[in-house]
């Protein structure tokens, strides 16, 4: 069983391991909740886990450069209500258009970010902790006490997200939870298969050899907090399209749980290594337990975030315990492995 775990890369051991978590989780509530197990449940879930699925690969793509983003909520909150105002005034606006100025706007949050990070060289937790109240101060006088309202927005953008696109029997697959799912593939197949990718993992293991290497260790992190600033402002879009009704809390409490499930699906939080795909999982397996912890009569709803601190410890401690096993395993095999003898030169040469 070693050798076997010894063969597996950290990575895929740490997507086994919460897959297999979330499928004892499903089958616990299944045991305590009636009626659990339906197409209800999934369509809940992938509903609500579109968004979140997004937080958390921006979160992971910053985590995995050995950074942290605390504002990544205040910035899904800022340019859900910017979208939304912008939609409202003008409700001809082609989606395309309102899609990008999503996506603009966030990557100019992540821009600000960025250059504290990179250029200013100050801690990411320092900046991000700052930024999250003056982004979310910013939105605070922007909306000028007022609300954006479903009653303001157009047909196509609130009747987006629960459009179902196929069906399988009573699970439906809607398009914001397609289209969110697309968007992680996307930057999964990016960080396996393209060198500037892979770049985010270099930084994040060693700084100082990817310097020596020729990486640009500073435009990276500076690149990636962008990144991640278009991806929240990709889901503020989206929290804007589910929700409707937007006000200055929008967002808010989306840091913890970003990081939450980037943790509990196996990125390192002292970055070098992890997987969007992991994260997707984490967020899906957090939303499940939120969801089915209001339907579990047995405990209050209040220990919900109780849960979710135990998750993220839990997944950090389990994480260092297993990537410790890992390497005295490998480290054993090597040893054991039989060595050719030494060239002495006292053979003949023909």
């Amino acid at each position: 069983m070693g050798s076997l775990f010894a063969r597996i890369s950290p990575q895929n051991l740490r997507i086994l391991g919460i897959f297999g978590v979330l499928v004892l989780v499903i089958l616990f509530f299944s045991t305590q909740i009636p009626n659990y197990l339906n197409g209800r449940l999934f369509n809940r879930i992938s509903s609500s886990v579109a968004i979140m699925a997004l937080i958390a690969t921006a979160q992971t793509l910053v985590i995995i450069t050995r950074n942290i983003d605390l504002s990544i909520g205040s910035v899904v909150g800022f340019v859900a209500f910017a979208t939304g105002g912008l939609i409202s005034n003008n409700p001809d606006l082609h989606p395309a258009i309102l899609v990008a100025y999503s996506m603009l706007l966030g990557a100019g949050f992540g821009a600000i970010n960025g250059l504290l990070v990179a250029y200013a060289r100050v801690p990411a937790i320092i900046v991000t902790l700052g930024t999250m109240a003056l982004f979310r101060s910013a939105l605070v006088e922007y909306s000028d006490a007022k609300s954006i309202t479903t009653g303001h927005l157009p047909e196509w953008l609130v009747s987006f997200p629960n459009t179902v696109l196929f069906r399988i029997e009573s699970f439906q697959f809607r398009a914001g939870f397609i289209a969110a799912l697309c968007v992680v593939f996307l930057v999964h197949f990016a960080l396996v298969k393209f060198r500037p990718a892979r770049k985010l993992y270099a930084v994040g293991s060693n700084p100082e050899a990817a310097e020596m290497a020729g990486i640009n260790t500073r435009k990276t992190v500076f690149v990636t907090f962008v990144l991640a600033g278009v991806l929240a402002g990709l889901a503020g879009f989206m929290f804007l399209a589910r929700f409707g009704t937007i006000t200055v809390v929008a967002g808010m409490g989306s840091e913890l749980k970003s990081v939450a499930a980037s943790v509990v699906g196996g990125v390192n939080i002292f970055g070098g290594s992890g997987t969007v795909l992991g994260a997707l999982i984490g967020a899906i397996l957090i939303d499940l337990i939120d969801t089915s912890l209001v339907r579990w009569e047995l405990v209050s709803e209040f220990w919900r975030e109780a849960v979710l601190g135990m998750l993220i410890l839990t997944s950090v401690a389990v994480d260092a315990i297993v990537m410790r096993k890992l390497i005295a395993l490998r480290v054993a095999r090597e040893k054991s492995r039989p060595h050719p003898p030494p060239n002495t030169g006292s053979e003949a040469v023909p």
